[in-house]
C-alpha cells in the first residue's frame, strides 16, 4: 500500500524485453537505502517488486498483464519514472490509500500555466470516469491528485511547484500517457451497492 506521495525521481537504466514480459532496472538511491530482496516499490504507480540491488538501484519483472494495463512498455533508458516506498503503519497518510494497480492509461489533453501553479487536462479511458468526483482523489503516475473538476471523458489537477519540480508530470506534454488508479473505496462502494441491488453491476475494463 502506497499514499501517493513521490519520494524520487529515478531513472530507467535498463530494460530486457521477452516475449510476454520485461526486466526494468531503474536507479533510485533514496528507495532503495532500506530496501531488500522481494521488496515493493511503487514505479510511475505501479507497484513491483525488488529482485536485485546494486549500486543504489534495483530491477523488477514486469509481467504482461501490468505492460498491457500501464504505461511501462513505453519505457526506455533514460526516462525519469516516480518511486515510491510503501507506506509504514506508523506514517503519516500525506496523500490517500494506494494500492499501485493501474486500473487504466489516461493522455495528457492539455496544460495550462499559471502563476504559481499549472492546471493540466487528461483524459480518461472508457469505465473509469464514473469513479472521478470533483474535490475526489485520483492517482496519476503514481502521484496522488484532487480532482479540481470532471468532465464525461476527462478531468483536471492543478499542480504546486513542488508537483511540477520534483515529479514526471512537470516534464510530461500533451499527447503523453498517464497511469491511472481511481479511489479504491469508490469501487468498492459501487460493489457493495451492486450487491444490495441484487445485480454485478458495472465493471472496471
Amino acid at each position: 500500500m502506497f499514499t501517493g506521495i513521490v519520494e524520487e525521481l529515478g531513472e530507467i537504466v535498463a530494460v530486457e524485453s521477452a516475449a510476454d514480459s520485461a526486466r526494468f532496472t531503474v536507479h533510485g538511491p533514496v528507495v532503495t537505502q532500506d530496501a531488500s530482496h522481494g521488496a515493493s516499490i511503487a514505479v510511475n504507480g505501479v507497484c513491483l517488486t525488488v529482485v536485485d540491488l546494486k549500486d543504489g538501484a534495483f530491477t523488477a519483472d514486469v509481467m504482461k498483464e501490468t505492460l498491457d494495463r500501464s504505461s511501462l512498455g513505453v519505457l526506455a533508458p533514460g526516462d525519469r519514472v516516480n518511486l515510491e516506498r510503501p507506506v509504514r503503519l506508523q506514517d503519516r497518510l500525506g496523500g490517500h490509500l494506494v494500492q499501485g494497480h493501474v486500473d487504466g492509461v489516461g493522455t495528457i489533453v492539455s496544460r495550462e500555466p499559471g502563476e504559481n501553479w499549472e492546471v493540466v487536462r487528461i483524459s480518461v479511458p472508457n469505465g473509469l470516469d464514473r469513479y472521478i468526483v470533483e474535490k475526489g482523489s485520483i492517482t496519476v503516475d503514481g502521484i496522488s491528485l484532487t480532482v479540481v473538476d470532471d468532465d464525461p471523458g476527462e478531468f483536471s489537477v492543478s499542480l504546486i511547484p513542488t508537483t511540477l519540480e520534483l515529479t514526471t508530470l512537470g516534464r510530461k506534454k500533451a499527447g503523453d500517457p498517464v497511469n491511472l488508479e481511481v479511489d479504491v473505496m469508490a469501487k468498492y462502494a459501487e460493489k457493495l451497492l451492486a450487491g444490495r441491488l441484487g445485480s454485478e453491476g458495472p465493471r472496471l475494463p
